[in-house]
């Protein structure tokens, strides 16, 4: 069996989306003849915790963790917060908090630390790996970002090897929906740009999560990116038991933040209550993970938050029964340049949980072609307020004659299970 060693600062006890691409596709190499071996961190800012996600950790994996510094402290100082307080990912705030606090929080964020906060783990990390690499051979190292501190370890330890790299990209570098608001200056942009290239440049493989972001990355590179989606597990869904929800649920789960502000489907459904009081009986907005303080606020405004129910955190398993029970599930995109390529991962465990999908965003994008292609839900763009209402309604419809259902197909291929063996035949190739 051929072993890979794979770099990723997302790692069980861990929670949230960053983890779930590896720690799943792992469960799946052994039968398609590799050995994961986990590269990742001691020590690190766990915004989500997950102990649950410990119990699908494949049995006997080797787990190397190497202590990391990270300067949240200061972090935290800038944007008021207290030592035990968590920091959002993104972008998203949780209350109306200083907005000079915040403009200062993000700059420091995007010219002080180059490329991530997680930087101070490249020195310790490249020389933990390039020990273990002498004592320990692998025939592969994949590289998985963002973090994209996780691929400069990869480029300096394998320094001296000519072990083949796949450098993973869960989501871009330079063309991430919010580089543009890290207020960077021109020569923290050059580092960024310079950087992304000696890895692009120096990777045997390039892969990345969507076709449009592939795309993008072949334009910056001028070389052949793989494409291999992230997914859902068939494991997660082999519970029969879960009953549907009594009320009337749009169900989103995972962060919300000011990009993915649905202002069009607020608008839309208040506009519906008001001409059908019926659907105000039985309407339910679930949010499972922390959500933006604008998407509250205009919640709140349009008389709305009296339908909201927010779980601010739960383990994974426990949001699998939800997305399963859900009579909608609610996908929001974010409305920013990048739109065509972003592919959430909840929308693949929307699509293995195989209820009424309702995404808000491009029709052309890559999301959209995917609910379509498999008959999963319907999409509207982030201004059409009017296919808004009329899909409302005929889901409350439906929902009120016990008929809200899909007949969703084609899903299989994103599976986790048919992407590790994809991911693997990739590395097989690349080894010989």
């Amino acid at each position: 069996m051929k072993k890979v060693l794979i770099i990723t600062y997302y790692w069980p006890p861990m929670g949230g989306g960053g983890v779930q691409r590896w720690l799943k596709m792992t469960k799946y190499f052994r039968e398609n003849g590799w050995e994961p071996v986990i590269f990742t961190t001691e020590g690190a800012e766990i915004s989500i915790h997950d102990e649950s996600l410990l119990k699908e950790v494949p049995e006997g994996i080797e787990v190397i963790k190497v202590p990391i510094w990270e300067p949240f402290n200061v972090y935290k100082k800038l944007l008021g917060k207290k030592k035990n307080e968590k920091i959002n990912p993104g972008f998203l705030q949780e209350s109306n908090s200083n907005s000079r606090l915040q403009k200062l929080a993000i700059w420091v964020r995007g010219n002080m630390f180059i490329p991530d906060a997680k930087k101070y783990w490249i020195k310790p990390a490249s020389k933990a790996l390039n020990k273990y690499l002498k004592a320990n051979p692998v025939d592969a190292i994949v590289s998985t970002g963002p973090p994209h501190t996780n691929h400069l370890i990869a480029q300096k330890a394998l320094n001296g090897f000519s072990i083949p790299w796949v450098v993973d990209f869960r989501d871009p570098w330079t063309n991430i929906d919010f580089y543009d608001q890290l207020m960077l200056s021109n020569w923290a942009d050059k580092k960024h740009k310079r950087l992304e290239q000696s890895v692009l440049k120096q990777a045997t493989e390039v892969v990345t999560v969507s076709w449009s972001w592939a795309n993008d990355f072949e334009r910056l590179s001028g070389r052949k990116i793989k494409v291999i989606t992230n997914g859902y597990d068939p494991a997660d869904f082999t519970d029969q038991k879960v009953s549907l929800d009594e009320k009337f649920t749009f169900t989103h789960v995972g962060s919300m933040n000011a990009d993915r502000h649905p202002k069009q489907f607020i608008e839309a459904l208040a506009e519906v209550i008001q001409e059908n009081k019926e659907i105000a009986k039985h309407l339910v907005l679930k949010f499972i993970g922390p959500v933006d303080i604008q998407i509250m606020n205009h919640l709140k405004e349009r008389n709305l938050f009296q339908y909201v129910e927010h779980i601010p955190s739960l383990p994974h398993q426990k949001v699998i029964a939800h997305i399963q029970s859900a009579q909608v599930l609610l996908l929001p995109l974010n409305d920013v340049p990048n739109i065509d390529g972003v592919l959430p991962g909840k929308l693949y465990e929307y699509l293995g949980a195989k209820r009424p999908i309702f995404c808000i965003g491009k029709l052309t994008g890559d999301a959209g072609k995917i609910i379509q292609e498999t008959n999963a839900g319907v999409i509207n763009g982030f201004e059409d307020k009017i296919g808004m209402k009329n899909v409302i309604m005929g889901m409350f419809r439906s929902y009120m004659q016990h008929d809200l259902v899909v007949n969703s197909d084609k899903i299989a291929k994103f599976s986790r299970q048919e992407l590790a063996k994809s991911y693997c035949e990739m590395l097989s190739g690349i080894t010989g």
